[in-house]
């Protein structure tokens, strides 16, 4: 096992090293430019997102998606992941962090775009669509939709199960010496009565469940902000300077270069948003949209919330509270991140728990979906069902089982899956730009899916 270990840690290095960052990064820059800068568009998204098509072929509404996806995505990589960026690459890499997440949008449109074009319904009449089905239907590259599949089943019983459950286990053991075994018990009940109503039931829990606890963390981080308010501006000033510059930082910090920042800042941000990993976008496929292109817009919203907002807020706070107490061991990202939240009075180690508990949790449900459509496009029926019981299992024996083996396989995993996923976005870009010229530049949102495999002539 321990050869085994070492072997996911070396391909893990070789998987996320600058290559990987760098086709990644790059991937989110080429879309910017080719699709305008779709991130102007961040209002109409919002609008978008909270104005059902009822009337529309999908499984759940547009918001219900969108939740589903922020539910995989907002966890605990928004917290003690921005932690440890900061103290392995200083304060600037907050900064590309965020410059991560603003570019990461065009992205998660792109992909979110293709997989409502090729989505087909189940012989269960359910909306299905992905990244396979975009590899198979519009490259005719079956065989590499099949490997995107399998990448994703075994990353969502680990990043997306196991280590999220092992994440609430250790946390209530620590904090509440509750143990790991009754935790665990709970968890995998509360997942198992929510999975097995399937998508809908999935994204009825996550609309109400994923607002309230990012309104509830952003809150917290506010009443921080306002604690350590003349420092708010500096550390603002800091995170701009540190992301640019090699010197010493001073004020409790230790100097980083511009690599080492950058190298954490993207590499956490890709982590936290998953833009380009291709899983957002199985959510997308499932939902009640008139074309595309709307469902595409709102999908890059959860970037945007996920990174912009909730990873920009983390690490100001993160950053505020070492210039207003240089002493805070900012080497540790869990340690700084109990720090920070520890400054708010009676409720903010309970706040913290909390967040930590509901980030970890709704990443499990929205994983599970994940897993059990990529499942289903290997071999539907009963396997579907035999996954869930599974995934709940695993639940279980995650809260109680030393994960370092588990944390490097998902860690292979997840680059994995953003490759092909690439390939698709990138070779597909031109579907991308066609679609988002007819929907968008053309101002035909209002309009319906065309069936033929080309728009209609633009009148303009």
């Amino acid at each position: 096992m321990e050869n085994l270990n070492d072997f996911f840690v070396t391909l893990g290095g070789y998987l996320w090293g600058w290559p990987t960052i760098v086709l990644l990064l790059g991937t989110h820059v080429f879309l910017t430019i080719r699709l305008h800068f779709p991130q102007r568009h961040i209002f109409k998204a919002l609008k978008l997102s909270i104005t059902p098509d009822k009337d529309s072929s999908g499984d759940v509404s547009q918001f219900g998606s969108l939740a589903t996806a922020l539910a995989a995505t907002i966890g605990t990589g928004n917290i003690v992941g921005v932690a440890t960026a900061v103290a392995l690459g200083g304060p600037g890499s907050v900064l590309w962090c965020w410059l991560t997440g603003v570019f990461g949008m065009s992205t998660k449109y792109g992909e979110s775009l293709l997989a409502v074009k090729y989505r087909e319904r189940t012989a269960e009449g359910q909306m299905a669509g992905g990244p396979m089905y975009a590899l198979e239907k519009g490259l005719g590259w079956k065989w590499l939709a099949v490997l995107f599949a399998i990448f994703t089943i075994v990353a969502s019983f680990g990043i997306g199960n196991t280590v999220q459950a092992n994440a609430i286990a250790s946390l209530a053991e620590k904090t509440y010496s509750v143990s790991p075994y009754l935790t665990g018990a709970i968890v995998a009940l509360l997942t198992g009565v929510v999975v097995v109503g399937g998508v809908k039931s999935i994204a009825k829990v996550c609309e109400w469940v994923v607002p309230m606890m990012a309104l509830l963390y952003i809150v917290g981080c506010g009443y921080v902000l306002c604690l350590n308010s003349e420092f708010v501006i500096p550390a603002s000033e800091k995170i701009c300077t540190a992301a640019f510059s090699p010197q010493a930082m001073g004020g409790g910090f230790v100097g980083s270069t511009i690599l080492v920042a950058a190298r954490y800042g993207i590499a956490r941000g890709l982590f936290s948003n998953e833009s380009g990993l291709g899983s957002a976008s199985i959510a997308a496929a499932a939902a009640q949209t008139k074309n595309p292109v709307r469902q595409a817009l709102v999908a890059s919203t959860g970037t945007f919330w996920d990174t912009v907002v909730i990873c920009a807020v983390t690490g100001v706070v993160l950053v505020s509270c070492i210039l207003a107490d240089p002493s805070i061991n900012y080497n540790d990202g869990a340690e700084l991140a109990n720090a920070a939240f520890g400054d708010i009075p009676v409720i903010g180690k309970p706040l913290l728990s909390f967040g930590m508990f509901t980030f970890a949790f709704t990443t499990i449900l929205g994983w599970s979906y994940y897993g059990e459509r990529a499942m289903e496009y290997l071999n539907g029926g009963i396997m579907k069902y035999i996954y869930r019981w599974a995934f709940v299992v695993c639940i279980f024996l995650g809260s109680i089982i030393n994960l370092d083996l588990v944390w490097n396989v998902s860690d292979c995993m997840n680059a994995l899956m953003a490759i092909p996923n690439l390939v698709a976005v990138l070779l597909l870009s031109v579907v991308i730009v066609r679609e988002t010229r007819y929907y968008l530049w053309e101002d035909r949102l209002e309009a319906d899916m065309y069936t033929d495999s080309n728009p209609p002539i633009s009148k303009k």
